[in-house]
């Protein structure tokens, strides 16, 4: 017998009884999206390979090692989006949604990256994402971060920790970029070889570095923050202060650099200790120089996007009942009689109970075997119907999850009784 073909490895199969938590978080971010005003977005899973060496850098891991990209049939180069602000932004100026226009948008769905697969890291991951453009204010900034902290609100998860950086602008950081240089050349014993290799392609990066053998030597590196003109002070001072106003608690961490080459003045991450080493769940900032760099006309920009599988790990553990949609109502239904009549029953339950969960039981078996697939479906009341049921006109309700005795109901009196038991 030929052997079975399973996934490919670091890409995961959501099962029925995990998809309730997935559409749980995802209702809930999408409702806090729509009562700020966003609007979603739906872009290609597949763009041009040029977009995101363009967008992310051609030096970086990403491109370097990490995309899924092939040659199609035509001879273009095509990659498996291994983030979705380029992709986002590709699509806005394609459609003419940024001239003289300001644009708050949201989108969700799989990216891919070849990463080495590990908890809360996957090869298929799923992000929502939030872009905004044509705001170069730290009001909007400040709305992002302010975004995501209602969103832990709605989705009950608590002691997510805020940090918060800036950049500043690409003249400043020129500058810094450097005396950084000069300082880790000076120092060049104390790098590890993946820092040697990003000193001349994205030294900041090497800020970010987790080795604990270069802490000390990082510690002492110069300072961005010193290298900041007044105009971002104040950017990054406004978002602070906004911050501070409405009670949501940050740290400033000058090492958080971010991953990708587009982003200036504000960056972001809300961070856990809940996930191990994988402990970033929402990260953002700003690119202003994104869309200019992609051969459109200078647009400022920020957004953020969060990682689907590590919030869905930490409300698996604090909240297991998440999106939980356990049946109502079980029909066992015993003769063929009662199975035509069973379908009936139950489309007539959905009109006049508007949200039951109703199961209609389909396939034949036993009584016996029947109750045991109703108590399975986790559902609260079985609703027996036989011959004797259907000649009486009356329905035997059955209670599968308290200890009250079963009745029998008419059937001009079901919708109303199983509307008042419902609601309790």
């Amino acid at each position: 017998m030929a052997k079975s073909i399973q996934a490919i490895r670091g890409m995961h199969d959501v099962l029925p009884q995990q998809s309730p938590m997935w559409q749980f978080l995802e209702a809930r971010v999408s409702a806090v999206l729509d009562a700020y005003g966003y609007r979603e977005i739906r872009m290609p899973i597949l763009e041009m390979t040029e977009l995101f060496k363009r967008s992310i850098g051609e030096v970086t891991d990403i491109v370097e090692k990490e995309m899924y990209t092939f040659d199609d049939r035509n001879g273009d180069s095509l990659t498996l989006r291994p983030e979705g602000t380029a992709g986002c932004v590709r699509a806005a100026m394609e459609h003419g949604l940024l001239h003289n226009q300001t644009q708050r948008l949201w989108y969700q769905g799989p990216m891919f990256r070849h990463e080495r697969p590990q908890k809360g890291r996957y090869r298929q991951f799923h992000q929502i994402g939030v872009e905004t453009f044509g705001m170069s204010g730290p009001d909007i900034d400040a709305e992002l971060i302010l975004i995501t902290a209602r969103i832990w609100q709605a989705l009950g998860i608590p002691g997510l920790e805020l940090q918060l950086n800036t950049l500043g602008t690409p003249a400043e950081r020129a500058t810094y970029r450097k005396e950084l240089v000069s300082y880790f050349e000076a120092h060049h014993e104390l790098l590890d070889e993946d820092s040697k290799r990003r000193l001349l392609s994205n030294p900041l990066r090497i800020l970010d570095s987790k080795n604990e053998h270069m802490r000390e030597m990082l510690a002492a590196a110069p300072s961005l923050m010193d290298h900041l003109g007044e105009e971002s002070k104040s950017h990054l001072q406004f978002v602070c202060d906004t911050l501070d106003r409405t009670g949501v608690h940050y740290v400033i961490n000058p090492r958080l650099v971010r991953g990708l080459d587009y982003y200036s003045r504000t960056v972001f991450e809300w961070v856990t200790d809940r996930l191990g080493a994988q402990g970033t769940v929402c990260a953002g900032g700003r690119f202003d120089g994104l869309v200019e760099q992609l051969g459109g006309k200078s647009v400022p920009a920020v957004g953020f996007a969060m990682g689907l599988e590590r919030l869905v790990a930490i409300l698996e553990e604090i909240n297991p009942t998440a999106g939980d949609t356990a049946v109502d109502l079980y029909l066992v239904l015993q003769g063929e009689a009662a199975l035509r009549e069973g379908l009936v029953l139950a489309e007539e339950l959905r009109d006049k109970l508007p949200g039951a969960r109703v199961v209609s039981h389909c396939g034949g078996s036993s009584m016996k075997a029947q109750f045991r697939r109703a108590d399975r479906s986790g559902a609260r009341y079985a609703l027996v119907l036989g011959d004797d049921e259907l000649e009486r006109g009356s329905v035997v309700l059955k209670p599968l999850r308290t200890d009250e005795p079963q009745t029998t109901v008419g059937r001009d009196q079901l919708v109303d009784v199983l509307g008042s038991r419902l609601s309790n």
